[in-house]
């Protein structure tokens, strides 16, 4: 590690903090068009890394893949990010504390933004872009799997920057286990870290740092089916939630299905699983219900895939990243929500129901950062909320939760302005009162 590169970022930021939004949105535009003029060079430093991929599970290697459909979402996520507010510089408050004297709440920059990920590249440029938005200084610490394309996204939002007029030492791109051992010790320099990645990763990012951390822990994510739920409504979100893309933390991991319901709505949901080779692993009840509402010949067709197995107490605090599946019947909404609460990560969670006060006890009870009512949890993600994309998912429950974009990235100072005023006046016996009046800005 070249901690002088580091101590540039941290110079660098002061300097970020304070560019313009032209600025800014000018390094965004020239970044998104070195990303579509460079697609042939990012592919084949892709084509290397998945080359020389081995012992990488299915579901790091989908990350680790890059296309030019994947960059060009990119390119979408950066022109969507220039169209949204500067988060910086803006009055979140203003009170008069006494005549003359007044209080603002103004929006700026974190400073500098530690970021260790795995697999996937793209998630270096959005990260980058969020940050230059932000106003903040980034030091990035990709997964050693993804080097050669980590590398030329680095260097072409490098050159990119330094040609908008900022400083290019505001991302910084460290590549070896080393680093991210050294990037722990940087809490003189690195004001956040955003760790990516399994609880375990999370635990010990945390464990062994000073710095503040912004943890994005696994997705163990639910759908729970109501028995007001719509057949048809629940089949397509639960369908979309596992199978749209398996291998990402906002995939539901475990589904919940009223007792009520169950007979009718678990053969069709499982025999749509098993025409896309979706491995089920499937509770006592659910299990029985499927054996007496489905021909034995299609049970045994589906055991001899290995699509069907029987569900163990680790399946319902696992994140598979794959096409897998635990489910579960509950006999009740608050038997749904202690499930959930007990064995969830916090991140996304879903109920598919028609009865509008079950949904509202749902999305207030269960403790997760999104919770959705009829609709897939894919829909946790920074570019589908309207962030522009994201750093991170945080789980935990600091100043930000959920997808983190833009406000995410951002904290805020006071500034007091006076006219010569003195706290004497405000003690003693003749102490003057403080006003404390909102102001309209």
């Amino acid at each position: 590690m070249n901690l002088d590169n580091i101590r540039k970022a941290k110079v660098g930021s002061i300097e970020l903090a304070n560019a313009s939004i032209r600025m800014k949105n000018n390094a965004l535009k020239l970044i998104a068009d070195a990303l579509s003029k460079n697609k042939k060079k990012i592919l084949n430093a892709n084509k290397k890394d998945i080359y020389l991929a081995k012992g990488l599970s299915k579901a790091l290697l989908k990350r680790l893949e890059l296309d030019s459909v994947k960059i060009d979402e990119m390119v979408k996520g950066i022109k969507k990010l220039i169209k949204l507010d500067n988060p910086v510089g803006n009055v979140l408050s203003a009170v008069e504390i006494d005549k003359g004297l007044e209080l603002y709440k103004v929006s700026c920059p974190i400073g500098v933004i530690g970021v260790i990920f795995e697999s996937r590249p793209d998630a270096l440029v959005q990260i980058s872009s969020l940050c230059v938005k932000s106003g903040n200084a980034v030091i990035l610490k990709g997964g050693s799997e993804a080097t050669n394309s980590n590398r030329v996204l680095f260097n072409l939002i490098r050159s990119a920057i330094a040609k908008a007029g900022l400083p290019e030492a505001v991302v910084e791109l460290m590549q070896t286990r080393e680093d991210v051992k050294a990037i722990l010790k940087l809490n003189d320099y690195i004001d956040l870290l955003v760790p990516r990645g399994s609880n375990k990763f999370v635990k010990y990012i945390m464990d062994n740092t000073k710095i503040p951390v912004l943890g994005h822990s696994e997705g163990v994510c639910h759908v729970y089916v109501d028995k007001d739920a719509k057949l048809g409504t629940a089949v397509n979100v639960c369908f979309d939630a596992k199978c749209q893309y398996a291998a990402v933390c906002n995939a539901m991991e475990t589904l919940l299905v009223h007792k009520s319901i169950a007979k009718r709505f678990l053969p069709v949901i499982i025999r749509k699983y098993s025409e896309t080779n979706v491995e089920m692993r499937l509770d006592d009840e659910s299990r029985l219900i499927l054996e007496k509402s489905v021909n034995k010949k299609i049970i045994n067709n589906y055991k001899n895939k290995k699509t069907l197995k029987k569900a163990t107490g680790k399946d319902w605090k696992t994140e598979y990243n794959d096409m897998i599946v635990s489910i579960k019947v509950v006999s009740d909404l608050d038997e749904a929500i202690d499930h959930i609460n007990q064995y969830g990560s916090g991140h996304t969670d879903a109920i598919v129901t028609e009865n509008k006060s079950v949904a509202n006890k749902f999305m207030d009870v269960v403790d997760s950062g999104s919770v959705m009512w009829n609709c897939s949890t894919r829909f946790s993600d920074g570019f589908r909320y309207g962030f522009g994309a994201e750093v991170g998912i945080s789980t935990h429950k600091i100043h930000a939760r959920g997808p983190v974009g833009l406000e995410g990235l951002t904290i805020y100072k006071y500034k007091v302005i006076g006219t010569g005023h003195v706290v004497s006046d405000y003690s003693g016996r003749k102490a003057k009162k403080f006003i404390h009046r909102k102001i309209k800005w």
